[in-house]
């Protein structure tokens, strides 16, 4: 019975716990997808943060960009100078979460290397903490990534073409 005393066809209940599922794995798709704009933006907000003389940074910004902003002030070059590489590499980042939200598997698997290769900056300086974020935002990008081939998986394939 359904509210009000209505019946609910049977198989609807079934429809209609399909159709939350795909919601959901939608919804982890897309989250996994945006860790790669978050990165991409923190960078950014980390470089920011380097140029006006503050010592504060994100966790899950990029070490890459924190290395090249090191050089420039190691240089006494003038901090923006440091967004001809920032600015270029948080793009690349920005691209990856535009195509994981496409559901490009491609996208996931480069980022989430670049974005492994990026943690061992954080494991040479002993950033344990910025390191073990890189790992929690991989495990984020990784899941999204699954819910993406979960997504892939359910679209019709197209017909083969006649041979011949």
């Amino acid at each position: 019975m359904g509210q009000l005393g209505t019946t609910v066809p049977s198989g609807q209940g079934a429809d209609q716990s399909r159709l939350l599922d795909r919601l959901r794995t939608e919804a982890r798709a897309r989250s996994g997808a945006r860790w790669f704009y978050w990165i991409a933006g923190l960078s950014l907000v980390n470089s920011i943060a380097m140029i006006s003389g503050s010592n504060f940074t994100f966790v899950v910004g990029l070490g890459v960009t924190q290395f090249a902003d090191g050089i420039v002030r190691g240089m006494g070059l003038p901090g923006p100078t440091s967004f001809l590489v920032d600015i270029p590499i948080a793009a690349i980042f920005a691209m990856f979460g535009y195509f994981a939200l496409q559901r490009h598997k491609w996208a996931y698997l480069v980022g989430m290397g670049l974005y492994a290769c990026d943690g061992l900056i954080f494991l040479f300086f002993k950033d344990y903490l910025a390191l073990a974020f890189h790992v929690y935002a991989l495990w984020w990008i990784f899941k999204g990534m699954q819910a993406a081939d979960e997504l892939r998986a359910l679209e019709p394939q197209p017909a083969a073409a006649p041979i011949g």
